[in-house]
């Protein structure tokens, strides 16, 4: 195997990686100051502004994204710049952010919320946003959503808490046609490795891909909840795995800069590292569907 820098940057939060197989790009995002990326699978990156902190996002059927931001869910057009407004559904707690998501099967975008800031407190909270708009609370009282993730079969629902007291990952029987979650059920306990959860995806053969923040490595977990691949990083804090180019065979791997700007021994924090060679495909990115 080996992890190369993809894109050299010195993003505070980089996070929200999706793969777009139409295009053949992958859109990320630097979480506080609201840039998200557009990077070619040759390493050509472009950014955009939103105005505000943005925590992840989808590609949409028609074209464009669908954002969840500090301000809530965003219709956003990069190339043009418009924005549409559509709902927000934290007014009630100004002092959250949206934090990591991700698109089930059907096409429907989930994302969560956590504490902007300060200490830590459990008041985040995950969203379904369906292709008709509405938005639907499903579970609460999370010190940090992360991990949102689906088996290909899409009957599978992954999300984990990055917080050090908690640190685990959880696993939910999944109704594709309503879009529900079961109660979870402990999927993997991260004490069982150096770095905690924070982003997730799936590969081909159903394994979750955890990034390990702080454990400088990347773990491959079986469906049955083993390891059966570490991966070293150059970088103590990888935030988020995707699978992408033209085969679906290079993980790209966004990274957290902030707190490590003048730390010797990771000048690459921040950046997007893409690792190649792992014998591993991930699945495509299904689009939100409105």
């Amino acid at each position: 195997m080996q992890v190369e820098i993809a894109v050299p940057s010195r993003s505070k939060v980089g996070e929200g990686a999706v793969w777009d197989d139409r295009a053949q790009v992958l859109w990320w995002v630097d979480i506080p100051t609201g840039l998200i990326h557009r990077t070619t699978a040759s390493g050509v990156d472009t950014t955009y502004d939103l105005g505000e902190p943005v925590g992840c996002l989808a590609v949409r059927e028609p074209g464009g994204l669908v954002v969840a931001a500090k301000s809530g869910f965003w219709f956003y057009d990069p190339e043009t710049g418009a924005k549409e407004k559509l709902t927000d559904p934290e007014q009630d707690r100004p002092a959250n952010r949206f934090n990591d998501g991700t698109t089930d099967m059907q096409g429907r975008f989930w994302a969560g919320t956590m504490k902007d800031g300060g200490d830590p407190e459990r008041c985040g909270r995950f969203y379904r946003f369906d292709p008709d708009l509405t938005v639907t609370p499903w579970k609460d009282e999370i010190f940090t959503t992360n991990g949102l993730a689906f088996a290909p079969d899409g009957r599978t629902m992954y999300f984990s808490d990055s917080n050090p007291s908690v640190r685990t990952i959880w696993a939910c029987d999944y109704d594709t046609d309503t879009g529900t979650p079961s109660e979870p059920r402990v999927f993997f306990d991260t004490r069982a490795v150096p770095g905690r959860p924070d982003g997730g995806t799936v590969d081909a053969d159903g394994c979750y891909w955890q990034a390990g923040v702080s454990g400088w490595q990347l773990y491959r977990i079986t469906p049955d909840g083993r390891v059966d691949m570490t991966i070293d990083m150059p970088v103590e804090k990888p935030t988020k795995p995707m699978f992408g180019g033209p085969n679906l065979d290079i993980l790209f791997v966004t990274s957290i800069g902030a707190g490590l700007e003048n730390d010797p021994n990771q000048p690459q924090a921040g950046s997007l590292f893409a690792v190649t060679g792992t014998g591993c495909r991930g699945v495509p990115q299904v689009r939100f569907q409105a």
